[in-house]
């Protein structure tokens, strides 16, 4: 879920990464978008807080929620600034990559680097098909083993401390 960028907690942390750059060196002048994981302010605390300690480097998502224009579309080189549970900043990430591609396709590795559960592939399908089923219904559309999943990769750039 997108957060406003107004928020001054998410501006405050923005200055403070701004402030890590070398001198000279050519830092973004945009405000990144801000969001949570997840859905809820305790499954934001625990994805984010795999985010923080290095477990969780991938994420996956409906494409059917970039589709109905809820969402913009991640592209490698993007900034976020991924939130809390009450909002607070946690990190900064870069996405690395992005594929679509059919729910059925994702392979271990992805499952593993999303660093959820017991990080298998097994596990990995029962919860995303537990998460997307409840979203599924909200674009008309029925759960699938070849539904279009937009799988992204990033890599953390500053953690607030």
């Amino acid at each position: 879920m997108t957060e406003e960028n107004s928020d001054p907690r998410v501006q405050q942390f923005w200055q403070d990464y701004l402030a890590t750059l070398p001198a000279g060196m050519h830092s973004p002048q945009n405000l990144p978008q801000s969001w949570a994981f997840g859905v809820g302010a305790e499954m934001a605390d625990d994805l984010g807080g795999l985010v923080v300690r290095g477990v969780k480097t991938a994420t996956c998502s409906l494409y059917w929620e970039y589709e109905a224009g809820l969402e913009v579309l991640p592209e490698a080189g993007g900034l976020s600034i991924i939130l809390d549970g009450r909002g607070d900043p946690l990190c900064l990430i870069e996405t690395t990559s992005v594929e679509i591609k059919p729910f059925n396709t994702v392979d271990a590795q992805f499952a593993y680097d999303e660093g959820e559960g017991d990080r298998s592939l097994e596990y990995w399908r029962q919860a995303h098909r537990r998460f997307f089923g409840r979203t599924c219904a909200d674009f008309g559309r029925e759960l699938s083993e070849d539904m279009p999943v937009v799988c992204e990769r990033f890599k953390v750039l500053f953690v607030k401390v």
